[in-house]
């Protein structure tokens, strides 16, 4: 069925202007603090299916995926930006590791339920919150060596869990902002894109024949909202880098971590309410 003959006019538009205030909301978040997209559009988007009347069975799923898809394009141009700063050789092993848990943590995502998923959600990102937002350091000390490929391991499976970017899970881990020089950095973007591309393959094979889809649904991952949120997060990331300078950043930081506190616990209480 086409989402378009099955859902009024103002039903159609709630979820397009949700998903439109969802990317344009992540790519300033983006710009100005530095940190992946699926930490706004995975809540906001779960309450736009919610008031669509999306079966809460499916809801969480959708989003994760839907957050990961979503991320891909900005990601893809953040390494080609710097495809010529990566040292391929050592960046060939983050992404393999990377990958690994990335498949781990679909798998399990797609056996458990949108409450579990819920819960894992705000238990990862209300600390990134506090880390990033309010400009707080509780990373571990940066790894070298296997342990830095077990680090992407670990982004890798927290990320699919979760739609968070995997590049925001390791720099919460790691102190990424520490790390040698910009070149690790390189390396934890270019295993981000390689985990949201391998998720988002796992969970449009996991959401196959699931039930309770809604219309324009590639497994899990929800095309709509693909192509409204990710072209919007693309071009509002330059314009968050933009009024991170021209704006007090603390009092910035305090705005977005409000409303991803508030967005995460509303979706927690609906979820298990």
């Amino acid at each position: 069925m086409d989402f378009l003959h099955t859902t009024s006019q103002s039903d159609l538009g709630v979820f397009a202007l949700g998903l439109v205030i969802a990317g344009a909301v992540s790519g300033l978040a983006a710009g100005v603090l530095g940190i992946g997209g699926g930490i706004v559009i995975v809540p906001v988007l779960y309450h736009v299916m919610a008031a669509l009347g999306i079966g809460p069975g499916v809801r969480m799923h959708i989003a994760i995926a839907t957050s990961l898809a979503a991320m891909i394009p900005a990601a893809l141009a953040h390494v080609q930006n710097a495809k010529a700063r990566i040292a391929w050789r050592q960046a060939r092993i983050d992404v393999v590791a990377a990958v690994i848990g990335g498949a781990i943590g679909s798998a399990a995502a797609a056996l458990v339920s949108g409450s579990v998923l819920a819960l894992l959600f705000a238990i990862v990102a209300l600390p990134v919150v506090f880390e990033l937002a309010l400009d707080t350091r509780i990373g571990i000390v940066p790894p070298a060596g296997r342990s830095f490929a077990g680090l992407m391991s670990l982004s890798g499976l927290v990320a699919s869990l979760t739609g968070i970017a995997a590049d925001t899970i390791s720099r919460c881990l790691s102190r990424l902002q520490d790390l040698e020089g910009d070149q690790r950095r390189m390396r934890v973007r270019l295993s981000a894109l390689f985990v949201a591309i391998a998720a988002t393959a796992a969970f449009v094979i996991a959401g196959w024949s699931a039930p309770g889809l809604p219309p324009d649904s590639l497994g899990y991952v929800n095309l709509l909202g693909f192509a409204l949120i990710a072209p919007v997060l693309l071009a509002t990331e330059p314009a968050g880098a933009a009024l991170a300078h021209m704006m007090d950043l603390r009092r910035l930081r305090f705005v977005f971590a409000g409303l991803i506190v508030i967005a995460t616990g509303r979706m927690l209480w609906d979820a298990f309410t």
